[in-house]
């Protein structure tokens, strides 16, 4: 339909539209801009209420390396959070291609188990957590957190790629079929790219969450060299032993953020078409 439109924006409304969103972006960016802030401060400035510092040092930045193993816990979370998303992907395509494709007496009791299985709290599951771990001997290793985040992230994702799967067209899997392709070709030589922008959505958030997982990494690790960044920055202690080592801790917060960010702007468009393909149709 090319006639004009039948919804006219006021002007009334073109100001609270704009109100909404620099209140918005002031609510996303402000905490950001403050610990920026606050990690270029040092001793009596910390407690100024100046937002930018008069004299910006990086000496938090540096003491954060140099006093701490701090670039020894984000390797130990990259490599979590980046096991924990390729385990989850592998482990939900094929879970979300037997959910939606497959028909079975109890498929919609099998999705709300794995529905609810996201439900429980984390303190609910960490002492059975905890003796799987110690059967499996995983205690102060990283294995214990890739296999511990699971119960974070694998319902989340197969969840959402059942939905997305869903949508996609049943003759790609019939002229396949036909084709003499198995079933694990079929998810991941023919599935798979289809699903890519739904893969990036839940993969990057699966990604945030294994990153910022705290409770389990407390738990299941005890050595320096084994902890993650979350449990890192809970630990920061300031150099000099006696000064307020908020500095160190907001540096860290920083460093830990922009990961993310740049993730987050690197992906963007396979993240909006991931996260809006499953809500039209047709």
């Amino acid at each position: 339909m090319n006639g004009p439109s039948i919804y006219k924006r006021t002007p009334a409304m073109s100001a609270l539209y704009y109100a909404s969103a620099a209140l918005l972006l002031f609510v996303s960016l402000f905490p950001l801009l403050y610990a920026v802030s606050t990690s270029l401060k040092q001793g009596t400035a910390l407690f100024s209420p100046e937002l930018w510092p008069a004299h910006a040092t990086l000496v938090n930045y540096a003491s954060l390396f140099r006093d701490q193993p701090f670039a020894r816990n984000l390797l130990n979370s990259a490599v979590v959070a980046g096991g924990v998303v390729a385990l989850s992907l592998a482990l939900s395509l094929p879970a979300a291609w037997a959910l939606s494709r497959v028909s079975f007496r109890g498929r919609g009791t099998l999705m709300l188990t794995v529905l609810s299985a996201s439900m429980f709290p984390q303190v609910a599951v960490l002492s059975g957590m905890f003796e799987l771990v110690q059967a499996f001997g995983l205690y102060d290793h990283l294995g214990a957190l890739l296999l511990a985040d699971l119960v974070i992230t694998l319902p989340f994702t197969v969840w959402v790629l059942v939905t997305f799967m869903r949508q996609l067209p049943k003759e790609v899997e019939e002229a396949a079929m036909m084709d003499g392709l198995g079933v694990f070709t079929l998810i991941f030589r023919i599935f798979m790219p289809l699903l890519w922008p739904a893969m990036v959505a839940t993969g990057l958030l699966a990604f945030i969450a294994a990153w910022n997982e705290f409770l389990f990494a407390l738990t299941f690790t005890i050595s320096t060299e084994q902890r993650t960044v979350p449990v890192a920055i809970a630990l920061v202690s300031a150099g000099n032993g006696y000064e307020a080592p908020w500095g160190a801790i907001m540096a860290a917060s920083v460093i830990v953020t922009l990961p993310l960010i740049g993730l987050v702007v690197y992906f963007q468009r396979q993240i909006v078409a991931g996260l809006t393909a499953g809500s039209v149709k047709g």
